[in-house]
């Protein structure tokens, strides 16, 4: 039985598709890369904003195409956009055999059983449970570096966010849970563990009573085989002085930190429901620049909120160049069916909102290239990824860049390096770095 796996959206998402894929694998099914290939396809959707949706939905159709033919046995839909809409998509895409929703990834074998008996399966799962699979993960990411889903859901009930009623309240992964599927994952030559949840600076107060993530980093570092652990969505508001400290103490965590701000007026902040103002983002992000000085900070903004001025988006601006963020990524405001947002007077137009953020990358380009010339001279180590064509050339990550979503560095050497090596490099340039040493 041969089945393409497609896994649309956010790395947390990947990292159910890569449990389901791991129950498949069990099975003995050979997982394939193309769909005329595959006898069945299973697609984890997304909805988060409605370009996502859009590509959900395109992707479904394009791969109900192929049932249509014959030559595919069994079409399933899970995820985001199959607990939203569930009944439509059943009702209007016939070709869907089965969905999950995103409490209920642990049930693929048995839809995957449902449907090549010619049987309709729909697993819907309490949002509020917390799917516990033991399988050997199949990761998908190159095998140098793996997401670990920290915790599910979210709590904090943003204006413009639809995540808690689609992944339901936050609920944290008990820690030996984590720790069994981390050293699993180092046994398999992963090098990098990516924590992920939707916030993961709450991590166990649900569980233990008090926050626990710094007790979890200090347990994942002392798995063998991980050389590097990063942190990814960390709200603001939950960093706490032991968090600084574990992350400035201990060796194999990087010093990078993803922040999710979103905005920089108190007034924008307020009607986002977000739990800081601007003077206390201010106070955090200095605390933690004081303590751990090469810290790489990367944030996340939404430009053109329900009710933005120009005065509150210069004010933005002006937050943006002075913090100097490392890394910043820009999102142009959604509104989403079922949020507070969407039903907020004084929606801004698309092209404001465009034009604000196209305003907002220049400047941060300013940045990140007055950044880059600072870096020249200095050393770093780097994860090489893989080798230039033809060229005495290899292209790696330093601690300063998550995969996916910030850059790659070139490395000129003559020295054969692999993936998943450590190279000790000299800055040369923007993106160029001279070998100095190989640690294997």
């Amino acid at each position: 039985m041969k089945i393409l796996f497609i896994s649309l959206g956010c790395d947390k998402n990947l990292a159910d598709s890569e449990t389901m894929l791991g129950l498949l694998a069990s099975r003995g099914y050979q997982i394939v890369d193309t769909e005329e290939n595959a006898d069945v396809i299973i697609v984890n959707t997304c909805c988060f904003i409605h370009d996502a949706m859009e590509e959900s939905i395109e992707t479904i159709l394009q791969m109900a195409e192929y049932k249509k033919s014959g030559s595919l046995k069994a079409l399933i839909v899970t995820g985001c956009m199959a607990e939203r809409y569930r009944e439509e998509i059943t009702k209007e895409i016939p070709e869907v055999d089965a969905v999950l929703g995103t409490a209920s990834y642990g049930h693929i074998l048995d839809a995957l059983d449902g449907a090549l008996a010619g049987q309709s399966y729909l697993k819907m799962e309490p949002l509020d449970t917390l799917p516990l699979v033991n399988t050997h993960r199949m990761v998908t990411t190159g095998g140098y570096y793996a997401y670990l889903k920290i915790a599910e859901g979210c709590d904090k009930h943003c204006t413009y966010c639809i995540i808690p009623k689609l992944r339901g309240n936050f609920r944290s992964v008990p820690m030996e849970h984590l720790l069994w599927e981390a050293k699993q994952l180092a046994d398999d030559g992963v090098k990098e563990i990516i924590l992920v949840a939707q916030e993961t600076t709450l991590y166990g107060k649900d569980l233990y009573g008090e926050k626990k993530l710094p007790e979890l980093l200090r347990r994942l570092c002392k798995i063998s085989g991980i050389r590097w652990i990063r942190i990814l969505y960390c709200y603001p508001e939950e960093i706490t002085e032991e968090l600084i400290q574990t992350i400035k103490e201990e060796p194999k965590i990087c010093h990078y930190l993803d922040l999710p701000i979103q905005h920089a007026s108190d007034d924008v902040l307020k009607r986002m429901g977000r739990r800081t103002s601007k003077e206390e983002l201010i106070h955090i992000i200095s605390r933690i620049r004081e303590e751990i000085p090469d810290i790489t900070l990367r944030t996340t903004l939404i430009t053109g909120f329900p009710g933005e001025s120009k005065e509150q988006h210069e004010e933005l601006m002006d937050f943006v160049d002075e913090m100097a963020f490392d890394r910043l990524g820009v999102f142009t405001y959604s509104a989403e069916d079922g949020t507070p947002a969407a039903q907020m007077p004084d929606q801004v137009e698309e092209s404001v909102k465009e034009a604000r953020r196209a305003e907002l990358m220049e400047l941060q380009q300013e940045i990140a290239f007055d950044q880059a010339e600072q870096m020249i001279g200095r050393e770093v180590l780097v994860m090489i990824e893989g080798k230039v064509a033809d060229e005495n050339a290899y292209v790696g990550r330093t601690y300063k860049d998550a995969p996916n979503v910030d850059g790659l560095i070139f490395v000129n050497t003559d020295t054969e390096l692999l993936s998943g090596d450590f190279a000790k490099v000299r800055v040369t340039g923007a993106c160029e770095y001279d070998l100095i040493g190989e640690l294997m």
